[in-house]
């Protein structure tokens, strides 16, 4: 397995990774539209943020957006950690670990002083993996409103 940055050429097998993702969330239901306008905006634009990507014999097999902002609590850069998905046949084979292992060393990298995620309340095991990754729940709650 190798992980390197998303280019252009990877935004159609990154959306159908998305797809799988979506299809699984409470919260999101997948369109491909959508989501490779969203992927060509963050690889077009570093400064947004930057999507890792795990590839096997050079096709993308799992991938993690890396959002970038500033705190003012931390005086600096920080990220959020989104679209964490590895490809469903290959869950459990150490992908998503290597993947948020690179991640938090980019970020780290970068100058970003925390990292935040959201997972689905219901995602038992999601909350348990970062957990053992060493996050921990914020006291804070997550509210949206959607523009649309």
């Amino acid at each position: 397995m190798r992980i390197d940055l998303a280019c252009a050429a990877d935004i159609a097998v990154l959306s159908d990774l998305l797809t799988e993702l979506f299809d699984q969330e409470a919260e999101f239901c997948p369109d491909s539209t959508a989501q490779q306008r969203g992927l060509a905006a963050i690889i077009g634009d570093p400064t947004i943020g930057e999507i890792l990507v795990a590839r096997e014999d050079g096709r993308p097999v799992g991938m993690v957006s890396l959002l970038y902002t500033v705190s003012t609590a931390f005086g600096g850069r920080v990220a959020w950690l989104e679209d964490m998905v590895v490809t469903a046949n290959r869950r459990g084979s150490g992908i998503g670990q290597g993947l948020l292992k690179a991640a938090i060393a980019h970020a780290k990298s970068g100058g970003c002083r925390r990292i935040t995620l959201l997972t689905d309340a219901e995602n038992a095991a999601a909350q348990d993996f970062y957990r053992r990754e060493g996050f921990n729940a914020s006291p804070m709650r997550p509210y949206r409103l959607s523009l649309e």
